[in-house]
This record gives C-alpha cells, structure tokens and sequence, in this order.
C-alpha cells in the first residue's frame, strides 16, 4: 500500500460519505449502472478500515505504555515481571502485523472500487443516454451549396493525390493515412496556425513524450478506464497517448503549485494513437475515424474559483479557429451518458460537412474538477497555508482529420479546392488543383 493511494481513498471516500445521495444521483445521470451498490461498498470498506484503525492505534499505544513499564521494572530490578511484559509487548507486535495486513487488504479493496466510478457531471450537464440527447447550445456559418457532382473527400483525395489510404494500410494498416504534397503542407499549415493561435491567446508552447507510462495513464483518467482502446508497448510498458492532454496534465503530477503560478496555460501539438476496435461503416470513412491523426491541445489548471471561467475562454478560443477557417459549425453541451469518464462538463463542437451532409465532431472542451487532480496529486498552496487540489481542463484546438475533410468538401469548386484566407500565409498556396 503507497501514501498516494490512501490519500486518494481518503479524498474520494469522504467526498461520497458527505455527499451520499447526490452522488449516486450524479453517477446515475452518466449511466453508472451499479452506483447505488459501489456507493454502499465504499462506505463499508471506509468504515471497516477506520474500525482497523483504531484497533492498530489501540495496540500502538499499548505497545508504548508496556514498553515504558518495562523500562521501569529493569530499572528497579523486576527483571521476571520485565519479562512477561516483553511477552504482552510480542504479542501486540503479532496482532499489529495481522491488523496492518488487514487495513492495507481493506485500502487496495477500496481502491479498487473507487478508480472505477467515473467523474461526478455538474447540475448543469442534461440528462440523456445518447448522442441524439445532446443539447445544441449555439450555431454559427451557413452551409455551402455544392454543385450535384460534389465529391466526398475520400473521393477527392484521390482527385488531387494528396492523401494515401492504400499507401498507408500498405506500411503499417488500416487507419494510417500518407499525407502527400499540397495534403501534407496543409497538415503542417493547419498545425502551425492552431499553435500560433494559442500562443496569442497566452498558452505556452509544450512538446511532450508521446509515449506515457502507467502513473501517466491513471494520473488523467486513461487508465484503467481506456487500457483496450490505446496502443500498449508490452516489452516498456509504455502506452502511446491518446491525446497531448495526458502527457502535458502529467507534468504536474506530485507538484504542489504557488498560488501565484495559477493558471497555467499550456498547448502542444502531438500525433495521437487510438485503436478504436469495433468501428465500421460510412461514419468511418476517409478521415472519420483514423489509428494515427495529428491534433493540438489545450490544457489549463487553475484554481476552483476560477475555473468555469477558464472553461468559457477555451470554448471561445476553439470557436474563434472555427470561425476564422470558415466553416460552419455548432456547440453541444454532453448529456450525461455521452461524456467521457473524467469529464464533469463537456462541450461538443462539430462542423458540418457539405458533401457528407452530416456534422462531425472535431473537438470537444471538458471540465474536470478536482477528478484528475486527486489522481496527479496536483496541488497548490492556498491563501490559507494549505495545500488544495487544483481544477483541470483541456479541450482539442483542433483536431485535424475532420477539419481536413470538411475544408475539402465544403470549398471544392470547379477549378479546385479554394482553401480559407487564413491558411494560405502557411500553405503558400490558395488552391489545391
């Protein structure tokens, strides 16, 4: 049993025991099926392990007081009775050993349990058990009128040879596109906006490992919850990441922040490996849905006062990129049962795709209270002396694939595919013909 984990279960444990009712309530709205009997079992396994506690804290004082007794009975020459207190001493040190084994059996059981209950959702977040459920809570942008012929970008693509399925599947599988010529200089020119964007808006530049440990994993909430859908090196027992959240939250994992230093802004821009096992169809095609695709992330931790705030300005720094790009787009607040396991709130935003006639999610911005902080032990020391755990955040700003296939569907004329103003100082480039 480590430190960190009984803090962890101490944190978690007392937050449910005072908040029982609301939290099976919460849990429930995400559709934690078993919330009513996880709750009742974390609750008996905290108070069996206090009732260990206080047993191991009786035999401890014990311990000491015949100890004292024993150095006076040496001291006045009682060396038998000396003697049968040192075996009372024995057998204290016995039952101490059974009781710790005990109380650290009951801590990993609770630990157990607890690292599989997802993040409260906030009040504001709507009830719901699917996609269809979300709520729009803000549109922008008419969608363009293609002309009959209009292409798909699976389709056109291939037209301007800038992107190569087969290639790709022919090197390492399905999934891992080859980006060539004007599609891979849009891939950078789409990378170096968004990174420039966020330093505007006072984000620090982070290029982190894209590989992650275990500690990592668990840290963001990846671990044990996403282990079957990520990329594991068995021989490093490293993880490719997910997204650059995880390795730049984790920077601050076992930190204890000055006050002073909050908030912290922080972007990076890191290829992102997902398995996504099980996934088929048309929603899949193309760019849909990739193993390998290029993203830039925003990450923010900030004190709790400050932190809906900060939230806000993400979602208004994404819909800013959407906006300058010209695509037209739309902001969904996540019913419970469709957000992620750490989330607390979530803000969906989807383009939409002329030739797909459909809207794809290109970014999501979450909140997650102190769900991730708890995991890092990411602190920082209040006015008052103590230490606090910190709020977290991130949101995607922005993931390409998407993007790219809605910039090529929706500006594609007769002459080529006429890219945003916006992008053509870092292209060089206007069109792709």
């Amino acid at each position: 049993m480590t430190t960190k984990i009984n803090s962890f279960n101490t944190f978690q444990s007392q937050l449910i025991k005072e908040q029982k009712e609301n939290t099976i309530k919460a849990l429930l709205k995400k559709n934690y099926k078993s919330a009513q009997a996880d709750v009742e079992q974390i609750i008996a396994l905290d108070e069996e392990k206090k009732r260990i506690q206080f047993q191991m804290d009786n035999a401890l004082a014990e311990g000491n007081k015949i100890a004292k007794e024993i150095g006076e009975l040496m001291k006045s020459g009682k060396k038998e009775e000396a003697e049968i207190k040192k075996t009372q001493t024995t057998n204290l040190k016995l039952q101490s050993k059974e009781l710790q084994t005990s109380f650290e059996t009951l801590e990993n059981q609770l630990f157990e349990v607890l690292i599989k209950l997802p993040n409260l959702p906030h009040d504001a977040v709507p009830e719901g058990l699917s996609p269809e459920e979300n709520v729009v809570v803000f549109e922008s942008g008419i969608a363009p009128k293609l002309t009959e012929n209009a292409l798909p970008h699976w389709d056109l693509i291939k037209k301007y040879d800038i992107i190569d399925f087969e290639l790709g599947n022919k090197i390492a599988g399905a999934g891992f596109p080859v980006y060539k010529g004007k599609g891979a200089r849009l891939q950078r020119a789409l990378i170096n906006f968004f990174l420039d964007e966020a330093t505007k808006a006072g984000y620090t530049e982070i290029q982190p490992p894209i590989f992650i440990n275990k500690e990592s994993g668990f840290g963001t909430g990846q671990l044990p919850d996403k282990d079957g859908q990520m990329y594991h090196m068995t021989a490093d027992d490293l993880f490719a990441i997910p997204t650059a959240e995880v390795p730049i939250t984790n920077i601050y994992r076992d930190v204890i922040l000055k006050r002073e230093e909050l908030p912290i802004k922080n972007v990076g821009y890191t290829p992102c490996f997902r398995r996504e096992a099980g996934s088929w169809g048309a929603h899949v095609r193309g760019l849909n849905r990739l193993h390998q695709f290029d993203k830039v992330e925003i990450v923010q931790i900030t004190e709790p006062k400050d932190a809906e705030a900060a939230h806000q300005s993400m979602v208004e720094h994404i819909k800013s990129l959407l906006t300058k790009l010209e695509l037209p787009y739309r902001i969904l607040k996540l019913c419970g049962g469709d957000m992620s396991f750490t989330a607390a709130l979530c803000f969906d935003f989807e383009v939409y795709s002329a030739a797909q006639k459909r809207w794809l999610e290109v970014s999501s911005a979450s909140t997650f209270d102190t769900f991730q902080a708890n995991r890092l032990k990411c602190r920082y020391k209040g006015e008052d002396g103590k230490n606090h755990l910190v709020h977290t955040l991130n949101g995607s700003a922005m993931a390409l694939p998407r993007i790219v296939a809605a910039l090529l569907e929706n500006n594609q004329t007769t002459q080529g595919i006429k890219l945003p103003k916006v992008l053509v100082e870092y292209t060089g480039f206007e069109m792709i013909t």
